[in-house]
């Protein structure tokens, strides 16, 4: 069967995966995705023909050693059971953005897991999609913690696959710039990374410029749309749709993998960008009529409404179920008259140097 002709959802959970704290003051709440498992429950989403509710499973350290380095791996497993040591030179410090928790490895290793299980599903054709809103920490690094990121498990994800012979497109629309995954591949032209994100002038990690475009055998298949700050609507569906159907189309993969922070949304408290729901269910529509096997993660996200009424809708839309008006934004902003057209044309250099920058 081809995926084109797949239908069905799978959205993985587990209570586990949404109970840890990183610290009280964190802004990464994993108790977010309970206001999207209940909001889903209670529309019916999960009574629906072709909804799945899939268990994660822990990734095996040979899986996270795909991504990361072994000290790096053995660190985390000392902070999980103590973490009140000193672990810095790994990126895990106490008030750092990335803090040590107990039980944080084990907890880790069924996030990362949950997004394997997802690739595992959608890989043998029994869904259309498979989501693991608890994964897409994308900044994680081969022997460091980063941006509240502490195993890659997209990276891991695209890694398995191209290890088994597949072309992978990865597409991150998350706020931030999917650095950790750029990394990962970025001498290789096994997986296309494209990542539209807040430029990195005025956000974290300070990465995703058009200029990072791979080396080597992997020039050109790191693609970076670097948005400016206040992106609405109608200019980041410009970017998307100039860049992503055209790259994602000519590179023809076997795969395609989303990492889907909510982050740009206009009432995100971490970001700069004014993205509202219609955008949102705009391009997770393209990811559904695309003919590629699929998994979808989650990422960023720190307004909790907003969250929880994007990603239900965005399940919704993976399960072709219509999307009540309830979890759509009323009033999104819209820039006008000549603010428009200064939005337009800064977002149009951003997609010129994107395009540019491709093989």
């Amino acid at each position: 069967m081809s995926p084109a002709t797949r239908t069905g959802a799978a959205f993985v959970w587990d209570p586990k995966i949404a109970s840890h704290v990183y610290r009280e003051d964190h802004p990464l709440k994993p108790r977010r995705l309970i206001g999207v498992y209940d909001t889903l429950r209670d529309l019916g989403a999960f009574d629906r023909a072709g909804a799945k509710v899939l268990a994660p499973r822990s990734a095996t350290r040979e899986e996270i050693e795909r991504i990361h380095a072994p000290e790096y791996v053995e660190a985390v497993m000392r902070a999980s059971v103590d973490p009140r040591l000193n672990y810095s030179e790994f990126g895990l410090a106490p008030y750092g953005d990335t803090p040590p928790f107990s039980g944080m490895h084990e907890v880790s290793l069924l996030t990362t897991g949950g997004s394997l299980v997802a690739m595992e599903e959608s890989l043998a054709g029994r869904v259309r999609v498979a989501v693991n809103y608890s994964g897409g920490l994308h900044h994680a690094m081969h022997r460091k913690a980063s941006g509240f990121c502490i195993y890659n498990d997209p990276a891991i994800v695209c890694g398995v696959l191209a290890d088994r012979g597949m072309r992978v497109a990865y597409v991150d629309i998350d706020a931030h710039h999917g650095d950790g995954v750029q990394a990962a591949f970025y001498d290789s032209d096994r997986v296309l990374t494209i990542s539209l994100h807040e430029t990195g002038r005025t956000l974290f990690p300070g990465t995703g410029f058009a200029s990072e475009r791979g080396r080597g055998p992997g020039a050109g298949y790191s693609i970076n749309v670097a948005l400016p700050p206040y992106t609405d609507d109608a200019a980041y569906m410009r970017a998307f749709d100039a860049v992503v159907p055209e790259l994602v189309t000519r590179y023809r993969p076997d795969f395609l993998v989303t990492q889907q922070g909510i982050d740009p949304h206009f009432s995100d408290p971490l970001t700069h960008l004014m993205v509202s729901t219609r955008a949102r269910e705009q391009i997770v529509r393209w990811f559904s009529q695309s003919p590629y096997a699929w998994a979808a993660m989650g990422g960023g996200g720190y307004d909790l409404d907003a969250v929880r009424r994007t990603w239900s809708l965005e399940f919704l839309v993976m399960l072709g179920a219509a999307v009540p008006e309830e979890l759509h934004d009323r009033e999104p902003p819209v820039w006008p008259g000549a603010s428009r057209r200064q939005m337009d044309d800064l977002v149009d250099v951003a997609i010129s140097e994107a395009l540019a920058a491709a093989w």
